[in-house]
């Protein structure tokens, strides 16, 4: 039978340690481990970004040979969705009522994700730092256990917007855009600073993601006498896109979706020499700008990559960009002490302040609170010049709408 001072010791002991109860009533954590699930386009159109989870893979592989987080490995679940949103429903369901992760971590895609949203905020599972850019995931309201980080697409189609306006103010834009919510993102931001200029001087096409090749596309937005063109699209029909306005001859002011920079996974494919002059934004450092030589964070990043992920290419923009949102779920995960409930997680997610990231480029810092979902809101304008791409003018916010 249990006396007074047993009964007495063992409440003690609870309201010392709320981190250990919680983690036996939050799924995917135990005294020894945390589950963290993510789903990624290893196979299908989008594969190009498989590079991404492959890398938060080998990114908590090192915390746990560092002794993990809070007492607790990291296990990391990834699955491939092939970007089909049937399947990322699928693979979601899977994480979370089979694996039971204790949350989702960087899944990938504006149509996956959208797939899935309503079902992970009704399970009240935090999904954390999305790949995406959609301006949606900014909705706290609607979605309070969703928050993207990178820099909201509209947002990067405002600052667009308003460096054509500056350079050819009666310019035509062609907007080539995938169609979903990624894409039209950048269609609405043009429309934010265009207003009702928007009719006369755009002229929109879009393609599927399913689609072979946008060529017909491309020939559809010269005929349009167009001499501006804004590509928003996944890296595969970007590089297509590059090609084919090249050989045509067409020579538009070009802008390009931040999303789209890889050197070695869009620039290169395209031709180097096809895409001198195209313009897009950056809020990560670039690995083949010299300028990031001797940088501090720029070593700690390839450190990682020579020691955890040899294999991996440091010239592919989606490795850095993994680094950087990896950095920050570690940094989310040591603010959460021992307790990893999925409240607190939240918690701790949502209140960062002026976090720095050894990745992204000098300025630009990691902010969130309760009603701010967009991490991320500067970027600065680039250039390519044929085998790198050079920063220019100041780092810069979009339009407040």
């Amino acid at each position: 039978m249990l006396n007074r001072r047993t009964l007495l010791a063992a409440s003690a002991a609870t309201l010392a340690a709320p981190g250990i109860l919680r983690a036996q009533t939050t799924p995917g954590v135990t005294a020894t481990e945390l589950k963290i699930g993510n789903i990624n386009a290893y196979s299908g159109p989008a594969s190009a970004y498989g590079v991404i989870s492959k890398l938060e893979t080998a990114f908590f592989r090192m915390v746990n040979e560092g002794g993990g987080v809070g007492g607790r490995r990291i296990n990391f679940i990834s699955y491939d969705d092939g970007y089909s949103p049937p399947k990322t429903v699928e693979q979601a369901r899977r994480l979370i009522e089979q694996d039971r992760v204790a949350f989702l971590f960087n899944t990938l895609g504006t149509p996956t994700n959208s797939a899935i949203v309503r079902y992970v905020n009704q399970r009240k599972v935090p999904h954390l730092f999305l790949a995406t850019g959609a301006d949606k995931w900014g909705n706290y309201q609607d979605a309070p256990w969703t928050i993207g980080w990178q820099p909201s697409y509209r947002t990067e189609a405002q600052i667009y917007t308003k460096h054509l306006l500056e350079q050819k103010p009666e310019a035509r834009l062609a907007i080539l855009f995938q169609n979903d919510d990624f894409g039209k993102d950048y269609v609405a931001g043009v429309r934010d600073i265009l207003g009702d200029r928007f009719d006369r001087m755009v002229k929109t096409v879009s393609h599927e993601v399913t689609d072979p090749t946008i060529d017909s596309q491309i020939v559809s937005l010269q005929a349009s006498g167009s001499d501006a063109m804004l590509t928003a699209t996944t890296p595969k029909f970007a590089a297509q896109a590059i090609r084919k306005v090249y050989d045509l001859g067409w020579k538009p002011l070009n802008y390009l979706t931040n999303v789209s920079l890889s050197v070695s996974a869009v620039m290169q494919p395209a031709g180097p020499e096809k895409g001198v002059g195209i313009i897009t934004s950056a809020y990560l450092k670039d690995q083949s700008d010299p300028a990031w030589q001797d940088d501090a964070g720029m070593q700690e990043f390839r450190a990682f990559m020579q020691r955890w992920m040899p294999e991996g290419d440091i010239t592919d923009s989606n490795t850095v960009f993994s680094y950087g949102v990896s950095k920050t779920m570690l940094h989310v995960l040591q603010k959460c002490g021992t307790d990893f409930s999925r409240e607190n997680v939240m918690k701790q997610a949502t209140s960062l302040n002026n976090l720095e990231i050894p990745t992204l480029l000098p300025g630009i810092r990691v902010n969130t609170s309760p009603t701010n979902y967009h991490p991320i809101r500067h970027m600065q304008l680039q250039r390519w010049t044929g085998s790198t791409w050079e920063r220019f003018g100041n780092v810069i916010e979009g339009a407040q709408v």
